[in-house]
């Protein structure tokens, strides 16, 4: 969001918090906790807007769900699991049917469904999860760790500094490092350019390369391979979805590729600093609850961070590029039916 519409949006949430602490459950949450759901059922709906269809995605999502159902209890929660596809007119269309249903509260898994929701709606709370930077996300140049408005959740940002030293540990001969990410994601830029920083600290070159979209990441991938040692691929949600055209480049040129995230690494990766995205959706769910039968206020409430990240490598590809994988790191298996 720019500047002025995060202000406007502050203010929508200032002018409703009478009505929220009177208990409907479609409020920020600023006092006791709601007696009910959406539409008298006397469930808490909670609507669901996944970006796309992947296992670390999927897995947030299962999280967030059983957190709440063991919190809540089972038979007092609804879920309206929506997935977008990875269209934003989609999503934009699955948010504005959460905002006419008067759901209790939306989860936006991913940066697309958060920046959707926050475009949606100033009044219903909305819980992000598996997003990296919520300042760069909403556009909010002085992120203090609060957005001030109705949106919090969880980041899925693993400890940059020990990604390049995962990288640097395996690849202790790297020269020069390509940063393959999505152009049109803004959370990869922001954890690109952290990598960058700390490459430079080591003296070790890096490129950036940067796909419009996944009809570009072919052609990228196919000039990275031939300028560059080894790649890194931060979260991203274009990449994540495409690591068998990477793999299928990456490998037969014998370029190692250190992933964020275990998904991607399963299938183009040689190794990974791994957050549990089950857990970081079930961290997500308490913060539901803690809105929904609590009363918390979720304006006031900090964006929370991974849970501690496993360092893991695969096996096969490692295998088959010679590296050899010090003790200290979790085997996963290798998906080479992924597309």
């Amino acid at each position: 969001m720019k500047a002025k519409k995060v202000m406007a949006v502050m203010t929508a949430a200032v002018m409703t918090a009478g009505l929220t602490a009177c208990g409907s459950s479609s409020g920020s949450g600023d006092g006791a906790g709601s007696s009910g759901g959406s539409g008298g059922s006397g469930k808490y709906v909670i609507g669901i807007c996944q970006q796309m269809e992947h296992p670390s995605l999927d897995d947030a999502t299962a999280g967030f769900q059983d957190a709440c159902k063991e919190l809540l209890g089972e038979d007092n929660v609804e879920f309206d699991v929506q997935n977008a596809q990875g269209e934003q007119a989609m999503c934009s269309t699955i948010m504005n049917n959460f905002v006419s249903s008067d759901v209790d509260l939306i989860l936006a898994n991913a940066t697309l469904p958060l920046q959707t929701a926050a475009q949606a709606t100033a009044d219903i709370p909305i819980l992000g999860t598996s997003v990296t930077d919520y300042g760069s996300a909403l556009g909010m140049d002085d992120w203090t760790g609060t957005t001030g408005v109705n949106i919090s959740g969880t980041s899925d940002l693993a400890p940059i500094s020990e990604q390049e030293d995962v990288m640097l540990e395996l690849l202790p001969d790297v020269e020069t490092v390509g940063i393959l990410y999505c152009s049109a994601e803004s959370n990869s830029k922001y954890q690109a350019e952290m990598f960058e920083k700390e490459l430079e600290e080591d003296g070790v070159a890096y490129k950036e390369y940067t796909a419009a979209d996944s009809n570009e990441i072919q052609s990228v991938v196919t000039s990275a391979v031939q300028e560059c040692d080894a790649l890194y691929i931060p979260t991203d949600n274009t990449m994540a979805a495409n690591p068998g055209i990477i793999d299928n480049i990456c490998r037969p040129a014998k370029v190692p590729v250190v992933a964020s995230e275990q998904g991607t690494c399963s299938v183009c990766g040689i190794a990974t600093l791994c957050i549990s995205y089950y857990e970081l959706g079930y961290k997500t769910g308490e913060m539901a609850c803690d809105i929904l039968a609590d009363g918390a206020n979720i304006t006031t409430m900090e964006v929370q961070t991974a849970p501690e990240p496993t360092k893991m490598y695969n096996p096969q590809i490692c295998e088959e590029l010679g590296i050899t994988v010090p003790e200290g790191y979790e085997a996963i298996e290798s998906d080479s039916t992924a597309e």
